[in-house]
Formats: C-alpha cells, sequence, structure tokens
C-alpha cells in the first residue's frame, strides 16, 4: 500500500502542467456568506471561486489553515476548473442532512431547512462548551423527529478514549450507524474500535481528520483503526487523488463537504458519483446551512439525493455575497501563496 502524492495528483495522472497563475487570478470571485446557524464555530463562509476552461473550481480553507494545508484546496479548485470531473458511474447521490450543535430545542426548526425526506443524519456532538448531557439530548431529539432515518454522530476529534467510550455507550440505545472521528489520532481510533466491540456497542467507527489531515491517509486502513473513511475532494487535493486513496485503503468511503458553496458541492458530488461503492449516505447537502448562495440554481438534495451536474454561479447571485477591498485582496494573496506552494511540489511544465 503505498502512499498517494498529495498535491498535484490530479494534474501528475493526466500528464499536464498547473495552469499559469495569471490565468488563475484572472477570473477569481471571492464570495463572503452569512450562515443560518453556526457550524464549526463558524458564522460567516468564504471562499474564492475560480472559473477554469472545464468549469469552476472553489477554494474555501478555513482561516486558520497555514499555506501548506490549504494549497490542497487549492489544487482541488484547480483539478475542477481545469480537468473537470472524473467519470462517473451514477446520476444522483443519496445524501445525509447536517444537524449542527445547536440545543434540542432547535433540532425540529434546522431539520425543517431540508426539503423532502431525510433518510439518513448526521449529527455534530462534542462541541467545544458542551457536555455529553448536551449531546444525549440532540441526538434523543433527532430520534424522536426521525424516527426512521439512520442516524450517525460526528465528534470531530473531541474526546479522550474513555469519554468517547461513555459517550458511545450512552448514544448506543439511539441505533447509530457510525461515530465520526470520535478521537484525534489513529492509534486512538483503533483503541475506541476494538473497546466499541468489546463492549458489544452496535455502531461503526468512521476516520474523517485521520484521512485528511495525516501525512499518510492510508495508514487509518493499515492499523485496521476505521470501518469508514470519510473522504474530502478539497483536503485531499482533488476527487482524482481521494479515489486513489480509497481504492488502496479498501474500505467502503463516504464522500462529506468542506461547507463549500454550490461550486464547491459539485466536486464532491462529482467524487461521489465516481466512486465503485456507495453503502452510506454523503455529507453534501450543506448547502442549505447557508442563508445564501453563488447561483440561483443552487445544489439542493430533495429526498435526500443530490443531482449529478455541474454548477454555474451567476450574476446576480454573485452580486449578492461578492466581497471586495480587504477581504477580496486577502483571499487573492493566500492564492498567491499556496499556488507557490504547489509549484513546489508541481512544476508548471511537466
Amino acid at each position: 500500500m503505498s502512499s498517494v502524492p498529495p498535491l498535484g495528483y490530479g494534474f501528475i495522472t493526466e500528464g499536464l502542467a498547473l495552469p499559469p497563475l495569471e490565468q488563475v487570478l484572472r477570473a477569481v470571485r471571492v464570495v463572503d456568506i452569512p450562515m443560518r446557524v453556526t457550524f464549526r464555530s463558524v458564522n460567516r463562509r468564504q471562499s474564492a471561486l475560480i472559473q477554469g476552461p472545464a468549469g469552476w473550481g472553489e477554494f474555501a480553507p478555513f482561516l486558520e489553515y497555514d499555506d501548506h494545508e490549504a494549497a490542497a484546496w487549492l489544487a482541488c479548485a484547480l483539478e475542477s476548473a481545469w480537468l473537470g470531473a472524473p467519470p462517473v458511474r451514477r446520476t444522483t447521490i443519496p445524501v445525509n442532512a447536517t444537524l449542527p450543535a445547536v440545543s434540542a430545542e432547535q433540532v425540529p426548526e434546522v431539520l425543517n431547512n431540508y426539503r423532502g425526506t431525510i433518510h439518513e443524519l448526521k449529527i455534530k456532538v462534542a462541541e467545544k462548551g458542551q457536555t455529553l448531557d448536551d449531546d444525549i439530548a440532540r441526538v434523543a431529539a433527532a430520534r424522536r423527529a426521525l424516527p426512521n432515518a439512520r442516524l450517525k454522530v460526528d465528534a470531530n476529534a473531541g474526546w479522550s478514549v474513555p469519554e468517547a467510550l461513555e459517550a458511545l455507550a450512552a448514544l448506543n440505545e439511539y441505533d447509530l450507524l457510525y461515530a465520526e472521528q470520535p478521537v484525534a489520532t489513529v492509534e486512538e481510533l483503533a483503541q475506541v474500535r476494538a473497546l466499541v466491540r468489546e463492549h458489544g456497542l452496535s455502531m461503526l467507527i468512521a476516520a474523517d481528520e485521520s484521512v485528511r489531515k495525516a501525512s499518510d491517509p492510508l495508514k487509518v486502513a493499515q492499523a485496521h483503526a476505521a470501518d469508514v473513511l470519510i473522504v474530502k475532494a478539497a483536503p485531499l487535493g482533488g476527487a482524482r487523488r481521494a479515489l486513489k486513496i480509497v481504492e488502496q485503503a479498501g474500505l467502503p468511503a463516504v464522500v462529506s463537504s468542506a461547507l463549500e458553496s454550490s461550486v464547491g458541492i459539485a466536486t464532491g458530488v462529482s467524487l461521489a458519483a465516481a466512486l465503485p461503492d456507495l453503502p452510506y449516505a454523503c455529507g453534501l447537502s450543506t448547502v442549505s446551512l447557508m442563508s445564501a448562495d453563488v447561483t440561483e440554481n443552487s445544489l439542493l438534495a430533495r429526498d435526500g439525493e443530490l443531482e449529478v451536474r455541474r454548477v454555474v454561479p451567476t450574476e446576480s447571485a454573485l452580486r449578492c455575497v461578492e466581497a471586495e477591498g480587504e477581504v477580496r485582496d486577502t483571499w487573492v494573496e493566500r492564492i498567491r501563496r499556496c499556488y507557490l506552494v504547489l509549484q513546489e511540489a508541481l512544476p508548471t511544465s511537466l
């Protein structure tokens, strides 16, 4: 099981050079979109949309990420805009709804933002400043609202091994499909997975940060630390690299979003559409958490499914969310710096 090059993988496999920086910057549109609810401590989402010959890509690394981590997000945006999507195997994608770490009382209101029937729901837990009782109340409220849905929780590495075991034992009565990244390290994931089995708990263990933030994302599979991989196109450097990682890992995969506009979600959808198997619903239905979008034809789920299609921003929608001045300058400069990181990994001529 060999490691997959982290930067520029799509351009390497296609035998193509990076587009020149001046061409990348020519059609950048920076957006600043308010959120309906706070999500991962974010109440506004900023990103840069980049247009290329194959369509649009979105560069949306969170503000705290350094240039080396953010460079993978730029590689994904450039792959989407210059190479387009990999060959797809399906025309629709099953998606879960996402429930942020809101109070139990707010659960029905958040779920009402989704159109049609919710078949699968991912619930955020282990939020800083909250307690296990808060998590239990939120999951219980979700189960009451959705008695027939498949539920899964996402801790974003917020627990220690003992805390994870305590929490998952308490939440087991709500019939969870899997627990996503309950602890921080691969070694801890392996411990939690073994303890879950030892205590007869029913949920699977899924790895997210241990895949997308790891220097070697295949380590999770090698350590038998998870039953499911959560893959995100942007932090992994593009759909083509994510597909290769899933292939080499040999584990079922769920494609999730990084809280992007419909442009970035379309990239995640194309990745999900290209996977050989898709046994679980994907976490790609997050546009509904935003109060606006970059197109009137938003990529929104209906009855738990998303259409596989390209997304083109529209001028009328962009005018409502476009950022200018210092915000735009900050994102353009960030693209310049991340491009230099990419350039070191992948020269502009192959």
